[in-house]
């Protein structure tokens, strides 16, 4: 399929998926006129790039798990080295995000009190 339908299906812009070209996370076919010519595997490949960097993995971090990746199964294990490191700050993240909910939800809970004694 051609960019424009890639970006509609994607999400992504023509612009962000043409950075993505230069930074080596994608590697679009082309046609015999030289036109992209993406597959449904760039639709997962892509998909799964949205969600590491919607965990926060850095750019640098995915480039380099795009470039393992392409070298074939032979990198399976630093890859999922990568991925591991991932999950265990993402974890941490989540665990951080949790008490700061809890410390919100006892404020409000404060503040909740504070409106009920004032207004009896």
């Amino acid at each position: 399929m051609r960019i424009q339908e890639f970006s509609t299906l994607t999400g992504l812009g023509v612009h962000t998926l043409r950075y993505y070209e230069k930074l080596g996370l994608l590697v679009p076919a082309r046609n015999a006129s030289g036109h992209r010519d993406y597959r449904r595997a760039d639709l997962d490949w892509v998909a799964f790039i949205k969600r590491l960097k919607e965990t926060d993995m850095s750019l640098e971090a995915i480039q380099r798990y795009a470039h393992l990746r392409a070298q074939g199964d032979a990198t399976a294990a630093e890859r999922r080295e990568l991925l591991a490191q991932h999950a265990q700050h993402l974890e941490a993240r989540l665990a951080q995000q949790a008490e700061h909910l809890a410390r919100l939800k006892e404020k409000m809970a404060y503040y909740d009190q504070t409106l009920l004694k004032n207004s009896a």
